[in-house]
């Protein structure tokens, strides 16, 4: 297990995110020509993680974890990484907290040493420019603007959050237009929280749901990040006059699933029967309870990799792999199992590339002529990565207590993000 890190005093926490970019480009602990490669050895790399494991809402990321440990230890079984055993510590829990995020930035990089953090998946990414700054390649789920651009840093299925220049995955309004029967004259509603990733997303969403053929008639980020709302009444009113006095077609929360579950119980209290879609609620232990099985029940979920009811030889190679690491057990599958394997995929495979003299350098050489094909999340291609996603997905539906494949995963053609 990772050591602990030790607590940031709450006045140097302020001071350290105000001045993150300054002291990450001077740290003592940059790798320079001729010293030995930070995290690694003649039989190890040295790898960390960085999750949201615990959050004010209740959400949690934790499986991340278990599904880069699935994917480590599979890549140990086999003889590691050009001879070298990947020494995976575990992920520090952010509880997305900008100064958590950081602290473990720097807990992994100053006192454990490691070559690499991946997966590194939250809402908040304030290690971001230190990472970058001292060339600690790093992998995640890329929904947040510092996955598109630097020069160290991998989104495991692209940038989804690109910057004026870079594209837009179409997976979403592609999907639920399927699903709507096209999207000539459909509307469609937009609600996320008041944080940087709602805001990005609204932005992002709103440009790519105009340009498949949607009418977006609200598209507000606006719903408390830091706490649950306990009337929903203000959003759903707005949102249910705001196609021409009208309720939109589709109703689109880019939230998490507390957030998700109070929003649409709420609208299907007050008599919307249109199209309920969201990015996170792909889990099945969410079923368990009735009342969030009921409020999810209809729901379209985004994915941006193979259904788990998807029969591919990768697919059961990942539920072989999950199944091992939980001790043989048959867990309830989530996606973010899905987001730790992927993270440590991408990161396993440059790495295998960058052959056996593994340093930075090598490492980036590699990423910058990286490319395979029919993964759980598509084809893959570096440095593309970093300024477009790899714009494939699928949409799944919850139904009667069971998932099923509403929108069968394929790859769609991306848009320019202006």
């Amino acid at each position: 297990m990772l050591r602990p890190i030790r607590t940031l005093a709450a006045a140097a926490a302020a001071l350290l995110l105000a001045t993150a970019c300054n002291s990450a480009s001077t740290g003592g602990t940059s790798q320079k020509p001729g010293d030995s490669v930070r995290g690694v050895t003649a039989d190890t790399i040295k790898v960390g993680g960085i999750v949201s494991m615990t959050t004010a809402s209740g959400y949690s990321k934790k499986d991340t974890d278990l599904g880069a440990r699935a994917r480590y230890a599979r890549a140990n079984a086999e003889g590691g990484i050009n001879g070298r055993r990947i020494e995976y510590l575990g992920a520090e829990d952010d509880g997305q907290d900008p100064a958590r995020n950081l602290a473990a930035a720097r807990g992994l990089v100053q006192q454990e040493r490691v070559f690499a953090v991946a997966p590194m998946s939250s809402v908040t990414f304030a290690g971001a420019d230190f990472l970058d700054a001292q060339r600690v390649p790093t992998v995640g789920w890329g929904t947040l603007p510092s996955f598109c651009g630097p020069k160290h840093i991998y989104g495991f299925n692209g940038c989804l959050v690109p910057m004026p220049g870079g594209t837009l995955n179409q997976t979403w309004p592609e999907g639920l237009a399927a699903v709507l029967g096209g999207a000539r004259g459909k509307s469609v509603a937009l609600l996320a929280n008041d944080n940087d990733a709602g805001t990005f997303g609204i932005r992002t969403f709103t440009q790519g749901f105009t340009a498949a053929g949607f009418q977006v008639s609200y598209a507000k980020a606006a719903v408390p990040a830091t706490s649950l709302p306990s009337d929903w009444s203000a959003y759903t009113k707005e949102i249910l006059r705001s196609a021409g006095g009208k309720a939109p077609d589709a109703v689109v929360s880019i939230m998490q699933t507390p957030y998700n579950i109070g929003l649409f119980t709420a609208l299907k209290r007050a008599g919307y029967r249109g199209v309920l879609s969201d990015p996170t609620d792909y889990d099945p232990g969410l079923l368990s309870k009735d009342a969030t099985r009921q409020a999810l029940d209809g729901v379209h979920v985004l994915l941006q990799f193979q259904p788990f009811e998807a029969d591919t030889p990768a697919m059961r190679q990942f539920k072989a792999d999950i199944r091992k690491a939980a001790g043989g057990k048959d867990v309830p599958l989530n996606m973010h199992m899905m987001t730790g394997y992927m993270s440590a995929d991408l990161f396993l495979s440059i790495a295998a590339q960058a052959g056996r003299d593994l340093t930075v350098e090598s490492f980036q050489k590699a990423a910058a002529a990286f490319s395979d094909r029919g993964t759980l999340v598509g084809d893959r291609a570096e440095p593309r990565g970093q300024k477009e996603s790899f714009g494939c997905g699928a949409l799944v539906r919850l139904k009667n207590g069971r998932y099923e494949i509403a929108v069968p995963f394929r790859c769609y053609e991306p848009i320019p993000f202006g």
